[in-house]
């Protein structure tokens, strides 16, 4: 219950979501009845959210949405919902921008439903999920990181977590969403590559000059703190001294 409502505190205290995930124009996928908009204005590089749920269109295809067209996608326990995943997840990361961001949430088959599906928890689910097994007891279990993997070349997978802080293993069997604090999820952002990096094989830093000349100065004094502390110390390798202090 509320599950992008419970992420938003954990994820302020993320400085990505602020600076870097949630930036521009976005698209949120599912997103009723518990919007990411409602706390866009806590992240203050958010422009507009654009809330899309069942009456704008199946969430499998985004069929009325242009390629490339938001700046972030996110999704709150959605994909668990849709007939075919794979298709809908290629069809989310296909409206990101390139240097983009879609950010998506699932529920982990353990932690949510806990060795029972159909789900006991949500009728609804079609789909189980896990970041990678090699054995399942689920039927409809979908390993997220050969789902990642099929979306090719542009996809730099930034972030795949369990998310556990909040989770009570010692409990008995029992939705712990239900609480104000369980997520008992899996975590995904996966960034757009720019069209050059996937050709390179990984985004290289660029050679374009620094501009700024305070920021000059300051990285090439780390640089000449470096070396002036190898001069001094020719003589003496690291982490030999073991005089009284």
């Amino acid at each position: 219950m509320k599950e992008c409502s419970k992420s938003i505190a954990r994820r302020l205290s993320d400085p990505n979501f602020s600076n870097r995930y949630f930036v521009g124009k976005g698209l949120d996928i599912g997103g009723k009845p518990d919007p990411l908009a409602l706390y866009a204005e806590l992240f203050s590089r958010i422009e507009h959210v654009q809330t899309w749920d069942r009456e704008d269109g199946d969430a499998q295809f985004l069929s009325d949405i242009a390629d490339e067209r938001y700046d972030f996608v996110h999704s709150s326990h959605c994909l668990e919902h849709l007939v075919d995943p794979r298709q809908g997840l290629k069809n989310w990361f296909r409206v990101v921008r390139p240097g983009g961001y879609l950010v998506f949430l699932v529920p982990d088959e353990d932690l949510y439903e806990q060795g029972v599906f159909p789900s006991a928890y949500n009728q609804d689910h079609k789909w189980t999920f896990t970041i990678y097994k090699e054995k399942s007891w689920s039927g409809r279990s979908v390993n997220v990181l050969p789902l990642l993997m099929e979306l090719g070349s542009q996809a730099e997978v930034v972030k795949v977590e369990l998310l556990t802080a909040t989770y009570r293993y010692k409990l008995p069997r029992y939705d712990q969403t239900r609480s104000p604090v369980g997520e008992c999820g899996i975590e995904v952002v996966v960034r757009k590559r720019v069209p050059d990096e996937a050709p390179r094989g990984g985004r290289i830093p660029t050679k374009t000059p620094v501009e700024n000349q305070e920021i000059r100065i300051h990285l090439n004094q780390y640089l000449d703190d470096a070396d002036t502390l190898k001069q001094a110390n020719k003589t003496m390798p690291p982490f030999k001294n073991d005089k009284d202090l």
